[in-house]
């Protein structure tokens, strides 16, 4: 009985490894949209370069903000993948040397799920508030009360990154730098 408990101890032992799919599937995707927020940029930038030679068609104000906006969402995402990959190989595979050597406040140094989780939804919010953004730009003021609903959507985002700085800085293991 004793070597058919330790054969299956050695396979799940093993089956860390299966993270290994999760990690690489996490860097193609990252890597992937990494290049098409860059070629989003360089698109924008081109289409600035031929409207101020007058060879450009469309008005650049009607959509630099916005295109600019939707490339940095697509750099967080990209960046929201990049911290799973890299979290999720260093809680189930092995330490990054690298990252080690750069400090505990390195973003690869993850020690629980718990701080992968906290690392991922800091990001994913600050995604949100930046598609909030962009749908702010476009937004058309069809009466007062459109103004006021704004406000408070706005009000609300603040709340949230303030209450969530707050859960942020009261973590277990963080000192609090205020006497």
């Amino acid at each position: 009985m004793k070597k058919v408990e330790l054969f299956f101890e050695q396979l799940l032992w093993k089956s860390r490894f299966l993270v290994l799919i999760a990690v690489i599937a996490s860097l193609i995707g990252s890597l992937v949209l990494f290049l098409v927020g860059t070629l989003d940029i360089f698109k924008v930038a081109l289409k600035v370069f031929y409207y101020y030679l007058g060879r450009g068609s469309q008005d650049i104000h009607e959509f630099i903000v916005t295109d600019i906006i939707v490339a940095i969402d697509i750099y967080l995402v990209a960046v929201v993948l990049l911290i799973f990959g890299a979290g999720v190989y260093r809680l189930f595979i092995s330490p990054i040397d690298k990252s080690e050597e750069s400090g505990a406040a390195h973003p690869f140094n993850i020690q629980t799920f718990d701080e992968l989780k906290d690392k991922i939804v800091r990001v994913v919010v600050l995604a949100v508030i930046i598609e909030f953004f962009r749908a702010v730009v476009d937004i058309q003021f069809s009466t007062p009360l459109d103004a006021i609903y704004l406000a408070l959507s706005v009000l609300a985002l603040a709340a949230s990154v303030y209450l969530m700085n707050m859960s942020h800085d009261k973590a277990p293991g963080k000192k609090n730098l205020n006497p």
